[in-house]
């Protein structure tokens, strides 16, 4: 008996330490494996990264998914691929154009190609330095700074070395986003490409508007995962460069991709499919009433004071069912034909 009791404990063991084996992390970076050479890419806090991303080894080469938000977030994620596969990055895919998941393109160097939509092309080739998004990020991210600082006037000595690590991860932050140039893709789809390469099949399906004009899914049929980028997280995305009317149909043909696991280019990864229903649901509600308000002549300022949607918090998360003054006013730029 005590040597079959070894045997179980001995096995129990090696199985812990083999669900162990399947997260890889580095000072900056965590690195899970959802699929078998798959992996599912967040931020340790060590630095800002901001956004997620994806990574897929071939028997070739390896295909990464969204860049980060600044080069020196892009090259401490390239630093981490180094450390789950020697084969070379050949592939970068944006999910969309937001500065957090494409501006560490630019780390990836000529050798790698950049696909993403033909909006976001558009989008990156224009002028990306001067979108609300980034430019609002960048400001704020600069107060923050000056915030921190100026808060170590007040903190107690126990409080003060956390403090100055913050500062130290925020300020590094604001220097790298000085360092940004923008790299646009140079391969684009309209509405699907597929890559069959390194015993891998690897679509790119466009499936509509949603949270920008050119949001791209990565979806793995054999593995059936979908990468969603920010059309679809654990809950209402953001909807400040959005089509909130066109949302729930795009997400909609998410639908008839067959997958089990989505991972969401915020927040970690889920598999109750239900989660699309529901936010379906509250985009067709914030859709009705702010263009009730609209036909009403009522001012995106004052729509915003009257939009009440926390009932959706029964099944989403209660932060996600807000909506601000943004948000409203893309929507009011949809319904009067002036929104790109």
């Amino acid at each position: 008996m005590r040597v079959v009791l070894c045997v179980f404990v001995t096995g129990l063991l090696t199985s812990v330490l083999a669900a162990e084996e399947h997260v890889v992390e580095t000072e900056t970076h965590r690195f899970e494996e959802v699929a078998d050479g798959v992996y599912f890419v967040s931020g340790t806090g060590a630095m800002v990264t901001r956004s997620n991303a994806m990574v897929v080894i071939t028997d070739e080469d390896v295909l990464v998914v969204d860049s980060h938000i600044t080069p020196a977030a892009g090259r401490a994620l390239i630093e981490g691929v180094g450390r789950i596969t020697d084969k070379p990055i050949r592939t970068l895919v944006n999910s969309h154009f937001h500065y957090d998941h494409s501006h560490g393109n630019q780390a990836f160097g000529p050798g790698v190609r950049v696909v993403g939509h033909e909006y976001t092309r558009h989008k990156m080739a224009k002028a990306p330095l001067e979108e609300h998004t980034f430019v609002g990020s960048s400001e704020r991210d600069r107060q923050a700074l000056e915030e921190l600082r100026a808060a170590l006037e007040t903190v107690s000595d126990e409080e003060r070395e956390a403090l100055e690590t913050q500062i130290s991860i925020q300020a590094a932050h604001v220097e790298s986003t000085a360092e940004i140039d923008p790299v646009a893709p140079d391969t684009t789809l309209a509405k699907k490409m597929t890559f069959f390469r390194g015993g891998r099949e690897i679509e790119l399906h466009f499936l509509g508007r949603a949270h920008t004009g050119g949001d791209v899914v990565v979806y793995l049929p054999a593995e059936r995962l979908v990468f969603t980028g920010d059309m679809m997280l654990g809950g209402p995305p953001w909807p400040g460069d959005g089509w909130v009317n066109e949302w729930p149909a795009t997400l909609e043909r998410l639908k008839q991709l067959d997958f089990d696991l989505i991972l969401p280019g915020h927040g970690p990864y889920f598999r109750d499919r239900e989660l699309i229903d529901y936010v379906q649901a509250f985009h067709r509600e914030l859709w009705e009433v702010v263009s009730a308000l609209h036909a009403e002549g009522v001012s995106a300022e004052d729509a915003v004071e009257r939009i009440d949607l926390s009932h959706h918090a029964e099944n989403l998360p209660a932060a996600r069912v807000r909506v601000d003054l943004r948000g409203v006013q893309r929507m009011y730029m949809v319904l009067e034909g002036t929104a790109e």
